[in-house]
């Protein structure tokens, strides 16, 4: 049984939830309550010294940071080396969108929903620009192939799936971005796919 140390409205979180899902791992959900600092506490700096969720405990391997997770899950328990696959280039696709997880997706779509869900003081123009500029590349990219490294999903999707679709609760509009909002639909018909939490923000106040 592996533990799952999240935050329910963390799309970090949801990203690994997501791969024990989808890789049919039964999986201990352990709430960690960060609205109470929880995150902060001696007991969970003692997982991860940065205070940050997720963070697994898959019987006594204790490893944070989703992209490294997720990279630790594929590599553990996927033995054909469909989502993360090792060919060089397959390989470093997939990392390139890793990278790109941890980069524009982050300063983007996540900065954008974090001023709305949690009230955080990003310039809010400068965070829905980044979203949109990393929107348009990723629309143009879809429109080549049904995932986000050629035919079959990967990590780099796992990686990328939370803060794109729920891009909308931090006012970043998915309307202009058909490739976008059909990988999106691709991803939610996998078998063992589970959602994320909405909150009711943004564009999907009255959604």
């Amino acid at each position: 049984m592996i533990k799952l140390y999240n935050f329910p409205k963390s799309g970090h979180a949801h990203r690994i939830e997501l791969m024990l899902s989808l890789l049919d791992l039964p999986t201990e959900l352990v709430f960690v309550d960060l609205a109470k600092g929880a995150h902060k506490q001696p007991e969970f700096l003692a997982l991860n010294p940065l205070g940050q969720v997720p963070v697994i405990d898959d019987n006594g391997t204790v490893i944070a940071d989703s992209n490294a997770i997720l990279v630790y899950l594929a590599s553990t328990y996927d033995k054909a080396g469909h989502w993360l696959p090792q060919d060089p280039v397959t390989a470093a696709r997939v990392q390139r969108w890793l990278s790109t997880a941890a980069g524009p997706l982050a300063f983007g779509p996540a900065a954008a929903r974090l001023v709305t869900v949690f009230g955080a003081s990003f310039n809010t123009d400068e965070v829905i620009g980044r979203a949109h500029a990393l929107l348009k590349v990723m629309d143009r990219e879809l429109a080549e192939s049904p995932f986000l490294v050629g035919d079959q999903p990967t990590i780099a999707d796992v990686a990328n799936y939370s803060y794109i679709a729920h891009a909308p609760e931090g006012n970043v509009s998915l309307e202009p971005y058909p490739n976008v909002r059909a990988w999106l639909a691709r991803i939610e018909a996998l078998p063992g796919f589970v959602a994320m939490p909405r909150t009711a923000v943004g564009l999907q106040a009255n959604a």
